[in-house]
């Protein structure tokens, strides 16, 4: 899976520069893992402004703006969550467009209500925000990896649909 996540990695850069977006992230089940598979990219400076890795419910209320009562009626792992930890990274200096992860990852911490494998993932940028369900199979590196694409592929139909251009 490493190089289909360092070629759908670059697929998004080159939309990104195309665009002249820039990035942040918003991370929390993946612990940066989307933040350094966009670094790998020699130039990312000119595409990536930086994220924030918002594993506690703290930081997720304190650095991305993530609402108590979100917090309180949704949880952590939730749509809401999501969408509010976009948001917050599109607020990071310099960016127009965000990816924010939030998951059970395992392979302990799931519920029957919520289990491992669950991750919520939002793209957002000045005009919207897109957040999707996810419920991934296999270890924590999987459901980890799994995450990190879907997070690119969201952010390549994010920016194409804003281009009008069909996915690269």
């Amino acid at each position: 899976m490493r190089k289909e996540l360092a070629e759908q990695a670059e697929r998004v850069a080159r939309l990104l520069v195309s665009s002249q977006g820039v990035l942040a992230c918003a991370e929390s089940c993946t612990g940066g893992a989307l933040g350094s598979c966009i670094t790998a990219i020699p130039g990312s400076s000119s595409f990536f402004t930086g994220g924030i890795i918002s594993y506690s419910n703290e930081m997720k209320k304190a650095c991305l703006g993530v609402q108590d009562s979100i917090l309180s009626s949704f949880g952590a792992v939730s749509e809401q969550c999501a969408e509010q930890m976009a948001l917050g990274a599109l607020r990071l200096p310099g960016a127009t467009i965000s990816a924010a992860i939030t998951g059970i990852a395992g392979p302990t911490g799931g519920s029957d209500e919520k289990p491992v494998g669950l991750v919520y993932i939002a793209v957002a940028d000045k005009d919207g925000t897109v957040v999707r369900r996810n419920l991934f199979c296999g270890s924590r590196d999987d459901v980890r990896a799994a995450s990190v694409m879907e997070a690119l592929e969201m952010l390549e139909e994010l920016i194409c649909s804003r281009q009008r251009q069909p996915l690269v």
